[in-house]
């Protein structure tokens, strides 16, 4: 079978509602993986159907060259399977223009970004990429990116450094700058990168810092589409669909959502022609999504890995810990203000449906990596809020107690895995082979707990008794007892 290169290959109804090559590029987009080619990219190629414009995409991989190699060959075209309990939808994007890779030479990248012709520079880079000091809203000047850039601010490779560079570029020659649009799964994301970016630039030009302060704006977004990871099955799929050998295929599930502040003054696609939600109260969305969808995954990941469940879906066909996660989606709930128009009972009930979408094979132990990033604003920070509410916090500590589980390293009831977290030989120190006394004591007291949290001796006494029963006995065993008297939904 030939190589998709062309949209002649794809049947028509898959097509693109639109040439691709009478559009130009208008954004330059950095982390080029999975979750952008099924949602900001989706929605962009819905936009350009619908009311067309330069705003196609130049896709940056900023790390592995797999991704630009995947898309280069294919003149950016791949196919997207939305799949649901209706059936798969087929649709080949012709959103992305072209795609680099910016690991060895940054340069192309930075020349791009300092296009007159781009308007929007878009991230999905990873919560643990940017460098961000989230206490201070700022810069964390330990993060290797970040030290490396500073000691070569002009040949950039990590996140800030690129944007700061690109942004000194445009104004030396007087351009107008680009919007920073951060979709990463951040509270506050836009305020956050601002106050990183400025903070970066600050070490280098004040000037400079001072310009970006009062010229640059930083959206904030929330976005919402599971996708996996694109496996081979993947990719034979797609080659039975559309007719063409397809390197860059991605699966998805159908849902889809995207949430955004509008302050784009260089303009911007009709995205709401796709669905996108304009909004200037993003935050209530936000910790919707990060502590109902977020909160719920991060919990039935790190639980179900270890009751020796896969995929997602085989932890909603679990009969305890399907429970376990509508429990927490109540829980989740009770922590939210009220959203206009949105019901947050009806919100639980659907996302429990997402989870057990059979289509969908969202792997347990890549939901679980990278916990340091991700448990607190995900669980500590609804704990805090249900504690301030007078709600129950069980729930939360049971996410807390099986996080720990996770980073203690035991195999005792399941098969031996490596931890993937950027604190990974910090958390091995502290948990390895401890009580669950000595672990839980370690984590209250670290820094990434809130201290509204870490003083909240209740909670962690509960959520060390609940890890000593994970230590002590097979996971399955702890989850029957957990949901016992629940609920079933």
């Amino acid at each position: 079978m030939m190589r998709l290169t062309s949209l002649a290959q794809v049947p028509q109804n898959m097509r693109p509602g639109y040439m691709p090559d009478d559009h130009g590029v208008g954004i330059v987009h950095l982390g080029l993986g999975a979750f952008h080619k099924a949602h900001q990219a989706a929605l962009t190629d819905r936009a350009l159907a619908a009311a067309g414009g330069d705003w196609r995409i130049l896709g940056v991989s900023l790390r592995s060259a797999t991704a630009a190699a995947q898309l280069q060959p294919q003149n950016g075209l791949y196919t997207l399977m939305a799949k649901g309990v209706e059936g798969t939808s087929t649709k080949v994007i012709g959103a992305v223009a072209d795609a680099i890779c910016a690991a060895q030479d940054p340069e192309p990248t930075l020349v791009a970004m300092a296009s007159p012709h781009t308007k929007i520079v878009s991230l999905t880079v990873t919560e643990k990429a940017y460098g961000l000091d989230r206490a201070a809203k700022g810069c964390d000047w330990t993060h290797p990116s970040v030290a490396a850039d500073l000691q070569t601010p002009h040949a950039p490779h990590g996140v800030l450094g690129l944007i700061v560079e690109a942004l000194r570029r445009r104004r030396a020659e007087k351009l107008a700058p680009f919007t920073v649009l951060c979709c990463d799964n951040l509270p506050d994301n836009g305020v956050l990168l601002r106050g990183a970016v400025i903070a970066f630039a600050d070490r280098i030009d004040r000037d400079l810092s001072a310009w970006i302060a009062a010229q640059v704006a930083f959206p904030s977004t929330m976005v919402d589409r599971i996708t996996p990871a694109a496996t081979q099955a993947s990719l034979t799929q797609a080659a039975a669909l559309i007719g063409a050998d397809d390197h860059a295929a991605v699966e998805t599930e159908s849902f889809c959502q995207w949430v955004i502040e509008d302050n784009f003054p260089q303009g911007r696609p009709a995205w709401e022609a796709a669905g996108v939600i304009f909004t200037d109260d993003v935050a209530a969305f936000e910790a919707m999504k990060l502590r109902m969808l977020n909160g719920s995954h991060s919990m039935l990941a790190y639980a179900g890995f270890h009751a020796g469940l896969a995929y997602v879906r085989d932890v909603m066909a679990d009969v305890d810990l399907s429970v376990l996660v509508r429990r927490h989606l109540r829980a989740a709930a009770a922590t939210l203000p009220r959203i206009p128009g949105m019901d947050l009972a009806q919100y639980g009930a659907a996302l429990a449906q997402r989870f057990e979408n059979p289509a969908i094979a969202h792997e347990t132990f890549q939901i679980a990596m990278d916990g340091t990033e991700k448990m607190p604003q995900r669980i500590f920070g609804a704990a805090i809020a249900a504690r301030k509410a007078g709600s129950d916090t069980r729930p939360f500590a049971f996410a807390t107690a099986a996080w720990m589980r996770h980073i203690s390293g035991s195999t005792h009831d399941c098969a031996a895995y490596v931890l993937r977290d950027p604190c990974a030989s910090e958390l091995m120190a502290l948990a390895h082979g401890k009580t669950a006394k000595a672990i839980a004591r370690a984590v209250q007291t670290h820094q990434i707990v809130p201290q509204h949290l870490s003083q909240d001796q209740k909670f962690w006494d509960v959520a060390e008794g609940i890890l000593d029963d994970m230590l002590c006995y097979p996971m399955a065993v702890v989850l029957a007892n957990e949901a016992s008297g629940l609920p079933a939904s």
